[in-house]
């Protein structure tokens, strides 16, 4: 195979995989506290028999883009925003301890508190339940009060408090199921300066412009990977023909 087709078959390659990586940022645009995923691509020599002569695209991913998106108002008693720096506790789908920024809470029938994907909040003894009440209240330390169901107004109850945290963000990974992790898989000590702003919600930190115009750059940079292949089988076809009249 020419050596120039296979260049140009792995960048086209490259190209489709920073296009998957474009287009889920895209996806998520608006969807509560999600992180964009960051793509790049670099050259690599062609190492092999003779002199490296000849380059290759490598697609990828250096991190996730973990500043805060923008921030709006809902009045909604469970809706909670980090305000600042920080992250919610909740508890993965494997039991390990995660992070979000996604506040969109939600109680369950039994009365459990758990994420708008359903991931259960974690609070100062594990998962948080709530019993039934008439009011509720998230302050900003993450303390839950409540003033229990056919109670009189004025009986506040504290109940529990959203374990908050501010762990390095070197130290954090994005994984597959779009939550952050420690690196070492441990857990992070709470943070008592992180605070929270009751009836808020923090966006996307995705620009859908940024990405509409990386989507269209990327689709010409395929195409133009594709003329380059089209270009190499064309010339390998007249070099066939010159042999044959040789």
């Amino acid at each position: 195979m020419d050596r120039s087709l296979y260049i140009a078959m792995n960048g086209a390659k490259q190209t489709l995989m920073a296009q998957t990586t474009n287009a889920n940022n895209l996806a998520n645009s608006q969807t509560t506290g999600f992180k964009a995923d960051l793509e790049q691509s670099r050259s690599m020599p062609v190492f092999g028999p003779g002199y490296p002569s000849r380059v290759y695209a490598m697609t990828e991913s250096p991190g996730t883009d973990l500043t805060a998106g923008p921030l709006a108002m809902t009045g909604r008693d469970l809706d909670v925003a980090i305000n600042g720096e920080g992250w919610l506790v909740i508890e993965g789908a494997d039991g390990k301890e995660a992070y979000t920024r996604a506040g969109d809470l939600r109680l369950t029938t039994e009365g459990l508190l758990q994420t708008g994907t359903g991931l259960a909040v974690m609070g100062n003894n594990g998962p948080i339940a709530i019993p039934p009440s008439e009011k509720l209240t998230i302050g900003s330390d993450g303390t839950i009060s409540i003033i229990p169901q056919g109670a009189n107004a004025t009986a506040l109850a504290v109940l529990d408090r959203i374990k908050l945290v501010k762990p390095d963000l070197g130290q954090l990974e994005k994984q597959n199921d779009g939550l952050l992790y420690l690196k070492d898989g441990g857990v992070s000590p709470e943070d008592a300066s992180v605070r929270l702003i009751q009836g808020a919600l923090e966006g996307s930190n995705v620009s859908t412009v940024g990405a509409m115009v990386e989507m269209i750059e990327l689709a010409k940079n395929f195409e133009l990977q594709t003329k380059v292949m089209k270009q190499a089988d064309e010339n390998s076809g007249i070099s066939a023909k010159l042999m044959q009249m040789a």
